[in-house]
């Protein structure tokens, strides 16, 4: 199993659309950025992810799970563009913000950290169990 991270603007797709999807979860389109496509290209369905809310909050709010593999993105005819479809597995008992994580330094490699504007990164085993931890959930 591998971890990642899914960035999205609350106001665009928040958490709460992402729960209301339920178990069919949601495609996880619209992304233009070759890295992002290409990580969701390396996902594997029951692959976990953290759901981040940018721009407002900026904070890990909740963990998904990969429930369809890479295949075209319906927002576009372009062949160049997939995407995964995520479905909501339970919100962090308490959202873990961007300074926190900035301030641990246990995560000073994160691609959070280090990659802040990529839509789709990698999380590490050793990231996620952190990030879990300060969110108050098991891993």
């Amino acid at each position: 199993m591998a971890f990642w991270l899914f960035k999205s603007e609350p106001d665009a797709w928040s958490w709460d659309q992402q729960v209301a999807k339920g178990t069919e979860g949601e495609e996880w389109g619209g992304v233009r950025n070759y890295q992002a496509r290409n990580h969701m290209r390396a996902m594997k369905v029951g692959d976990l992810g953290f759901f981040y809310h940018s721009n407002i909050g900026k904070e890990v709010v909740g963990i998904v799970e990969v429930c369809r593999e890479a295949h075209p993105d319906s927002t576009t005819e372009d062949p160049r563009w997939e995407c995964v479809d995520i479905r909501a597995v339970r919100p962090l008992k308490t959202p873990v913000t961007l300074a926190q994580v900035k301030a641990e330094p246990r995560l000073a490699q994160m691609a959070l950290v280090t990659s802040m504007r990529l839509s789709v990164q990698p999380v590490t085993e050793a990231e996620w169990r952190i990030v879990c931890e300060m969110g108050g959930v098991a891993p």
